[in-house]
């Protein structure tokens, strides 16, 4: 038995819907500027040939529906997105048609970023890890498992703040599907079971204050709300 200096961290995990087990998570990859009139929105250009990646800690899920305010920001803003889960280890770059199976299932998610973090940072040029990858910038609803969720291009991302449409898209508005992500991630990184990929957002984005309540939906799928404290 591994002896440790001092007890490790609880694993960060999410609740499946309709199973008592729980999901572990390994990483969090995030997809940048996948839908074109975000990036436009953003002032910048929409990738073409290869995605825009970061990542998140594990840690930083969180499915309370008490979200809190994050520290060191006056300028919260959401970022509404579809969440894949991967359910095996993938040592391999994969090939289009293994990639589906290699779903464990999805989610809706909230992609929280501190935009005036961001902006800073990206005036200077500099890293801006600390705007997106802080405590609890990863609320996400339970998993559906794959063969549970009819996930089609024609399902609508969405996401209301106190009760009003702010982002609404269709998925077959992302640039890069779910088997180009996956693709293009096995080629650099070695994907495991536990990974979570937030796939990006649509246009819309704009800042969320202490008070407002959220509802996040995949459409017929699956469904997250909460409050900012």
């Amino acid at each position: 038995m591994t002896a440790f200096v001092f007890a490790p961290q609880v694993q960060a995990s999410i609740a499946i819907q309709g199973r008592d087990e729980r999901f572990p998570v390994h990483r969090i990859y995030c997809v940048g500027r996948n839908f074109a009139e975000h990036a436009k929105e953003m002032g910048v250009e929409a990738p073409k040939g290869n995605p825009v990646f970061f990542m998140k800690p594990a840690d930083a899920v969180i499915q309370s529906p008490a979200i809190p305010y994050p520290g060191a920001t006056a300028d919260l803003h959401h970022e509404v997105e579809l969440v894949v889960a991967l359910g095996t280890d993938i040592a391999e770059p994969l090939t289009e048609a293994d990639a589906e199976q290699a779903i464990f299932g999805y989610a809706v998610g909230l992609d929280l970023t501190r935009r005036d973090l961001q902006a800073a940072a990206k005036e200077k040029r500099l890293p801006w890890d600390t705007s997106k990858g802080f405590d609890d910038s990863a609320p996400i609803s339970a998993l559906v498992e794959r063969h549970q969720a009819a996930i089609e291009p024609e399902t609508v991302l969405r996401l209301r703040v106190n009760g009003a449409v702010r982002q609404e898209s269709a998925l077959a508005d992302m640039i890069f599907s779910v088997p180009d992500i996956l693709l293009a991630l096995s080629k650099l990184y070695t994907l495991r079971s536990g990974d979570l990929i937030f796939m990006g957002t649509p246009s819309g984005v704009a800042a969320l204050q202490r008070g407002d309540r959220f509802h996040a939906e995949l459409a017929n799928v699956v469904a997250f709300e909460g409050e900012i404290v």
